[in-house]
C-alpha cells in the first residue's frame, strides 16, 4: 500500500489532529456523550511491511483477505502477531534517524459502527487514547489524517464523514516511525491499538479545552480559577464548584473570559488526605465535570513544601504493563496496582516514562498520590554510538535541532492531558535523553504554561563536551542511583540549593533493593533530600501458559528468540509480573512505614514515637496494639488509645 511518508519525515507529526485539550469525558443529558468503539469485533490483519498491506485493504472482502476479528486494545505480539521483544538502551532498530528498516511490520483494523440520525447531526471526534507507534485513518473511504507519540492521545474531527445508518473506520498502524527513535524505554516493545477508542458526540457549540487552578493566599483562602483555553462558538458557560458532600460552594459565568470562584476555608488536598471538590462546566447542553484537589507548591531552602508543609516523596517508577496483554491495562489493573502501592506505604509515582493511561493521574488524584508525570521522551539509544573523534553521543537528539519540534510536541501533549489533575506535583521533560537546547527551550515553554508546578529532568545531569547546560528552568537537582557519600556531600554543599530527588534508587533486582535503611535515614535528616523513587515496580514478562507441573511460564528478554535483547534486566521489579509481592517490597514498605517505634524508658515503660507523615495526625491513622513477653511468655497485651501526634513530631 502506498501512503504518503509521514512516518518518516520530522517535520510532519500530526495530520488532521485537534488541537491537544485535558482529559474529560462530556455529558450530555446526564449522561457520557461518547460511543466507545473498543471491542472485539474489530477486523484486523498484520503485514511483513507497509508495502504488502492491500491497497484500499478496508473496501475488499476481508474474509478472503486473511481478516481476524482482533480485539481492541490490545498488543498484535500478545495476539501471536510479530516479534516479542526486550530491549533497554539499544534501539530495536539500526540507527538511521528519521529513517526506519523497510520491513516496518504493519496492522490494518476496520471497525464497522452505527449512528442514529440524532448521533449523525452530532459534531463528532475520534479519540485514540494511545497507538504504538504511529497510524493512518480513513473513514468511509475518505483519508481523516495521521499522528505519532504512542503514549499521549490523538484527536480527530470527522463531522460531515460519517452518515446516519452504518459507517466503516479504517486504521493503519506501523511498528516504526521516526518517534522510535524518541521511544526508547526500558521495557517489552509493543504495537497496535493498546488503548481504547472513543467516539465523542458534541453540540456545535462546546468547551473545547480549559486550565483549572487552585491559587491559596496567605491569609488561607483560596480561589478556584478557570481559564478557557479554546471554546468553539461562542456560548454561555455556567461555572458551579461543590464540595465533596455535594453543598455549592459558588458559582460563576463565563462567555470565554477567565472565572474566578472564591473558597472562604478550603479543605486542602495532600496524598493522605486527598479531598476533592466538583468544578462542573455546563454550555448549552453539554456539561464537564472535573475533581478539584486545592493545593500548591512551592520551594523554600531546599524543601518541597505542599500547602506550606514539607513533604518527602517515597516513590516508585511504574509502567503500564500486564503480563497477559501486554502494555494494554484496564482499570481495574491500575487499581489494582494503587491499592498494593496504599497498603505498602508508597505515596509517590514517577511515571516511566512516558504518560500512563489517561485516567491514571484521575485515579491518583482520587486515592492520594504524589505523581511525577513524564513526557514520552526516551533516546538512550544514541548513548551505544560511536565517532571517530570521541565526540559524546548522549547529547545528539537534545542538541539537534531537528528534533526540537518532536520533543516540544512531546511535552505539550504530556502537559496539556493532565494538567487539571491535582496528583501531578512535577512535569518531567523525559528519561535518559542527554542534554540540550531542545530540551532547555521544552522547559521553557512547559514552566511558562504551567508555573504552577515544578520542573523535573534527571538527564540534565549529563554533560556534553563542548555543551554549557542552562539548567535555570529545572527546579529540582534529579540524579540515578547516587551512592549516599554523594548525597550527604550534596546536602552539605550551601551552594547547592536546589532540593535533591533519586528519581531512580535502590534498584530491586535479584537480591535488591538495596541499602534502603541508610537512603532513609539521609532522606529523614537533610531537608534537602526530599524523595526516592524505587526502580521499579513491576517485573516485566509475558505469560506463555502453564507448565506440566501447573506454575505458570512467564518470558522475559531473549525468550522469544529475539535480537537484540537485554536478557532478564526487565525482572527487577518490587512485584512480580502478577503482582505477588517481592521481599523486596516488604522491606521497602517497612522502611517507608508512617511512624517509627523505639525504646524511650523500658522500666518505665515508656516508648517513644516517631510521626514521620506529612500531614495527617496520627490519631487518624494508627492504633496501637502492644505485647509484653518474657522469654516467649506473654506478660500482658493491651490498646493504647487517643494518641495524639501531628506530623514530624514525636510523643
Amino acid at each position: 500500500m502506498k501512503v504518503q511518508n509521514f512516518y518518516e519525515n520530522l517535520s510532519t507529526l500530526h495530520v488532521g489532529t485537534m488541537d491537544n485539550r485535558c482529559w474529560y469525558v462530556p455529558k450530555q443529558d446526564g449522561r457520557e456523550s461518547q460511543i466507545l468503539l473498543s471491542g472485539d469485533d474489530w477486523k484486523f490483519a498484520w503485514y511483513p511491511s507497509v508495502e504488502e498491506v492491500p491497497e484500499h485493504f478496508w473496501e475488499k472482502d476481508l474474509e478472503k483477505e486473511g481478516f481476524i476479528n482482533m480485539e481492541v486494545p490490545s498488543c498484535w505480539q500478545m495476539k501471536g502477531f510479530g516479534q516479542k521483544q526486550y530491549t533497554n538502551v539499544r534501539y530495536p532498530i539500526p540507527y538511521d534517524p528519521p529513517y526506519v528498516p523497510n520491513e516496518n511490520p504493519s496492522g490494518a483494523y476496520v471497525k464497522d459502527f452505527t449512528l442514529t440520525e440524532k448521533e449523525a447531526g452530532e459534531r463528532q471526534f475520534l479519540y485514540f487514547e494511545g497507538v504504538d507507534s504511529c497510524f493512518y485513518v480513513w473513514i468511509n473511504s475518505e483519508f481523516v489524517g495521521y499522528s505519532q507519540v504512542s503514549h499521549s492521545p490523538s484527536e480527530f474531527e470527522i463531522t460531515g464523514k460519517t452518515k446516519a445508518g452504518s459507517n466503516r473506520m479504517a486504521v493503519l498502524v506501523l511498528k516504526w516511525c521516526d518517534g522510535t527513535y524518541l521511544e526508547d524505554q526500558d521495557k517489552l516493545r509493543f504495537s497496535g491499538i493498546f488503548r481504547d477508542v472513543e467516539l465523542v458526540l458534541r453540540p456545535q457549540k462546546f468547551v473545547h479545552d480549559f486550565t483549572v487552578q487552585t491559587p491559596v493566599a496567605e491569609d488561607g483562602r483560596a480561589e478556584v480559577t478557570v481559564r478557557f483555553d479554546r471554546v468553539e462558538g461562542d456560548l454561555e458557560i455556567n461555572c458551579t464548584l461543590t464540595d465533596a458532600e455535594g453543598k455549592e460552594i459558588g458559582r460563576a459565568v463565563s462567555n470565554g473570559e477567565n472565572i474566578a470562584i472564591p473558597v472562604a476555608a478550603p479543605v486542602l488536598w495532600n496524598a493522605e488526605q486527598p479531598y476533592r471538590y466538583t468544578l462542573k462546566l455546563q454550555a448549552g447542553t453539554e456539561t464537564i465535570e472535573q475533581k478539584v484537589g486545592i493545593r500548591w507548591i512551592s520551594v523554600e531552602e531546599g524543601k518541597i513544601l505542599i500547602n506550606g508543609k514539607q513533604v518527602k516523596f517515597r516513590g516508585v517508577n511504574r509502567h503500564d504493563s500486564n503480563p497477559y496483554t501486554g502494555a494494554a491495562v484496564t482499570r481495574e489493573d491500575v487499581i489494582r496496582d494503587l491499592q498494593l502501592m496504599k497498603e505498602s506505604n508508597v505515596n509517590a509515582i514517577r511515571t516511566s516514562h512516558y504518560p500512563n493511561a489517561p485516567y491514571f493521574p484521575e485515579l491518583c488524584s482520587e486515592y492520594g498520590f504524589y505523581m511525577i508525570a513524564e513526557a514520552d521522551v526516551e533516546s538512550h539509544g544514541v548513548v551505544t554510538l560511536y565517532t571517530n573523534d570521541g565526540h559524546d553521543c548522549m547529547g545528539y537528539i537534545a542538541q539537534d535541532d531537528a528534533w526540537a519540534e518532536s520533543i516540544l510536541d512531546r511535552q505539550k501533549r504530556n502537559v496539556i492531558r493532565d494538567k487539571n489533575q491535582s496528583a501531578v506535583i512535577f512535569w518531567s521533560l523525559g528519561n535518559e535523553s542527554g542534554y540540550g537546547g531542545n530540551f532547555e527551550d521544552a522547559g521553557r515553554w512547559v514552566k511558562a504554561y504551567d508555573p504552577t508546578r515544578l520542573l523535573h529532568y534527571e538527564a540534565s545531569f549529563w554533560n556534553s563536551a563542548g555543551y554549557h547546560n542552562d539548567v535555570s528552568m529545572l527546579d529540582v537537582m534529579s540524579r540515578m542511583y547516587a551512592d549516599t557519600e554523594w548525597v550527604k556531600e550534596y546536602c552539605e554543599d550551601r551552594r547547592m540549593r536546589k532540593p535533591f530527588i533519586q528519581c531512580e534508587f535502590i534498584h530491586a533486582m535479584g537480591n535488591g533493593p538495596g541499602d534502603i535503611h541508610d537512603y532513609m535515614e539521609l532522606m529523614y535528616k537533610y531537608d534537602k533530600f526530599c524523595g526516592g523513587f524505587v526502580w521499579e515496580w513491576c517485573d516485566h514478562a509475558t505469560w506463555e501458559g502453564k507448565a506440566a507441573d501447573g506454575r505458570d511460564i512467564f518470558h522475559y528478554g531473549g525468550d522469544a528468540g529475539e535480537f537484540p535483547h537485554d536478557g532478564n534486566f526487565c525482572m527487577d521489579g518490587l512485584v512480580y509480573p502478577d503482582r505477588r509481592p517481592h521481599t523486596g517490597l516488604l522491606e521497602w514498605k517497612n522502611e517507608i512505614r508512617p511512624v517509627h517505634a523505639a525504646g524511650k524508658d523500658l522500666a518505665a515503660g515508656t516508648v517513644e514515637l516517631w510521626n514521620v507523615q506529612d500531614f495527617a495526625d496520627l490519631a487518624d491513622t494508627v492504633q496501637i496494639r502492644y505485647e509484653i513477653k518474657k522469654e516467649g511468655t506473654l506478660l500482658a497485651e493491651g490498646e493504647i488509645r487517643e494518641i495524639t501526634c501531628p506530623a514530624h513530631e514525636k510523643v
